[in-house]
Parts: structure tokens; C-alpha cells; sequence
């Protein structure tokens, strides 16, 4: 009879000695990743022109710059009120149901108003300024409208003509001839690119076409044609855009260059800076801000070349009550200027 040996009852292996390593060729490690890797990462970096994202608005492509270089700043006591008076307000037509929401707005403020001087000294009058808004909303539909007490009347109309064709209108009427102001704009969204057409008093006519180059770079134009001073101009942008960083560039034939560079640090904290040069009025400036959004709080904050500082404080004290603290520096012109607020109202 023939022996059998189970494979179960098998002595272990012995192990391996202490300090042994498995052998590893060199040429193997270092040798290119597979092709099907290779493949994965170029269709990643590969860019679909056929798919591009719709940019930006041409006039909102230093948007993220403005929120930390140019907050509203203030000097006094103001105080904001907004009621909404009807939220749910149902319409319907052949079946087609919207909601309208329509808010009232009280503006109270008082501070100073700088006067013009000849000497460096800056001279200041107390004032104050009551102001009373409204504004009505649906889905196609926006009108914002204010009134102060000087009879100074402001109006904002947005409208959706078509699915991708907006018109837009801005006015302001004052007492005080020639100082009235009114624009119209047609702005078209096609799939990756805007363009936009202006027309308003003093006979200005403009226009405006940004595209999208690649997923992430768009370039634009703009021209201006202002017949009651008889000038005219071209410029042209450029934006660079990802998820950590934001860069423009902005040069015009009216002597304007202009560039701005904001750096995502995290979701809350944002860094900005901006280089403005003026050729016709040979002035540079360069500035450097930020933008910290705490729990309950938002700090914003700029520091310039001419020597002016300035920090704005934002603080949810509860829902629909915010607190705010506005301070401005000017060191070389040795103004100095001081404000805090309440906001009731979402």
C-alpha cells in the first residue's frame, strides 16, 4: 500500500531571520508607472472645449478682490431696519406658480461730510442722512427702489426677458441739474461666454463680450463711446480662476492698469491684493487685505500705500441682529474715521 501525506499535517515553513528584507529590484521601482495610469492622468488634465463653464459677469471679475479691498466702510452712527412685509405672496397664470417677496428698508445715519479745502487740512460738517427703500422679488422680476430726505431717488430694475437675455436698469434722480444719471443693459449668457450692451445719458454707448478659454482662464473686451465729452476707450481683462486662488488683470486706453490676486487659505480665511496704476493721473497704488469669517462674526481689513488703514467687523449678536464697527485711518492726511451700526432684519 501506498503511504499518503496530508497537506493539513504539513510542517510551517521556518520563518525568515531577524534583519532580512525582500529583494527589490531597482530597475523595477524606478520604472514608469503603468500606461493605464499614464491614460487616467492625461484625460484628467485633458480639456473639453466643447464643455467649457460660463465665466464670470465682465464687471464682477474682481468680485472676490472687492469683498476684502472694499467694504462698505462708514463714519457715525447707522442703523438698518428691514421688514418683510409679505413673504409668501402666491401668484398664478396658466398654471404656472411663483413667490413674491416684498421688503421695506429704513437707512438712518449720521456722521460727517468732508468739504473741500485747499490746504491738507480735511474739513468735516456734521450731517445726517434718513433713507427709505423697497424692494419687490419673484422669480423674473427684481425691483429695488430708494428715497432719501434730500429727494435723491434711486431705482434698480432686473428683468428676465428671455431664458439667457436679462435687461437691467439704473437710476438715480437728484434735485441738482445735471447730476441725474440712467443706464440701460442687455446682457446675454450664452453656454461659455457673456456679452453685454450699455446705453445711458450723455449719450453713452458700451460693450462687453468675456469668453471662456479653457476650464479655468477667460479673456475679455470692452469698448466705450461717450459722445457729449467726445471720448472714447478700450480695454481688456483677463481672469484666472481655481478652488485656492483667484487672479485678474485689467489694462484699459484710458491709462487704467489694474491687477488683483486673492488666495483661498481655508474655507473661512481669504487674502487679497491689488496694484492700480493710473497713467493719466500718474498715481500707484497697491494694497494688501483680508477677509476671516468666524462662528458669528466676519472681519474684513486693508492696508494701502497711501498710508490708510481700515477694518470692518460684522457680529451676529442673534438671528436677523448684527453689530457693526467700522474704523478708517488715513495717516497721512490725518483723518480719522469711526462708526458703529445695528442691522435688524434678514
Amino acid at each position: 500500500m501506498g503511504a499518503v501525506v496530508s497537506h493539513a499535517s504539513a510542517a510551517a515553513p521556518p520563518p525568515p531571520p531577524t534583519g532580512y528584507a525582500p529583494f527589490v529590484d531597482p530597475a523595477a521601482a524606478a520604472a514608469p508607472p503603468p500606461a493605464a495610469e499614464k491614460d487616467a492622468a492625461a484625460d484628467e488634465e485633458k480639456v473639453d472645449y466643447m464643455n467649457l463653464p460660463c465665466p464670470v459677469p465682465y464687471e464682477e471679475i474682481q468680485r472676490e478682490a472687492f469683498m476684502s479691498l472694499k467694504p462698505d466702510v462708514f463714519e457715525g452712527l447707522r442703523f438698518d431696519f428691514t421688514k418683510m412685509l409679505n413673504p409668501f405672496f402666491g401668484l398664478s397664470h396658466s398654471g404656472f406658480g411663483c413667490i413674491v417677496t416684498i421688503l421695506v428698508r429704513l437707512s438712518v445715519s449720521m456722521g460727517s461730510m468732508e468739504l473741500p479745502s485747499q490746504g491738507a487740512d480735511v474739513i468735516k460738517v456734521p450731517t445726517s442722512n434718513y433713507e427709505f427703500g423697497a424692494n419687490f422679488m419673484d422669480p423674473k422680476m427684481m425691483l429695488i427702489g430708494r428715497v432719501s430726505h434730500d429727494g435723491r431717488v434711486t431705482a434698480r430694475v432686473k428683468c428676465d426677458l428671455l431664458e439667457n437675455l436679462c435687461l437691467k436698469i439704473n437710476a438715480q434722480l437728484t434735485n441738482e441739474p445735471h447730476y441725474s444719471q440712467g443706464m440701460f443693459s442687455f446682457d446675454y449668457k450664452g453656454k461659455d461666454f457673456r456679452s453685454q450692451f450699455q446705453l445711458g445719458n450723455n449719450a453713452f454707448y458700451g460693450g462687453n463680450y468675456i469668453q471662456s478659454v479653457t476650464k479655468n482662464l477667460s479673456l475679455g473686451t470692452e469698448a466705450f463711446w461717450l459722445g457729449q465729452q467726445r471720448k472714447s476707450g478700450v480695454g481688456f481683462v483677463a481672469r484666472y480662476d481655481t478652488k485656492k486662488m483667484v487672479a485678474t488683470g485689467q489694462i484699459a486706453t484710458t491709462g487704467l492698469v489694474s491687477l488683483s490676486y486673492v488666495q483661498k487659505v481655508s474655507e473661512k480665511v481669504s487674502l487679497a491684493s491689488d496694484f492700480m496704476y493710473n497713467h493719466m493721473a500718474k498715481d500707484v497704488t497697491a494694497s494688501f487685505g483680508y477677509d476671516y469669517m468666524l462662528r458669528q462674526c466676519r472681519l474684513r481689513g486693508k492696508i494701502d500705500t497711501n498710508g490708510v488703514v481700515f477694518a470692518l467687523l460684522e457680529e451676529r449678536l442673534t438671528p436677523g441682529v448684527n453689530f457693526i464697527l467700522s474704523a478708517e485711518l488715513d495717516h497721512w492726511k490725518k483723518d480719522y474715521k469711526f462708526g458703529f451700526g445695528m442691522v435688524l432684519g434678514e
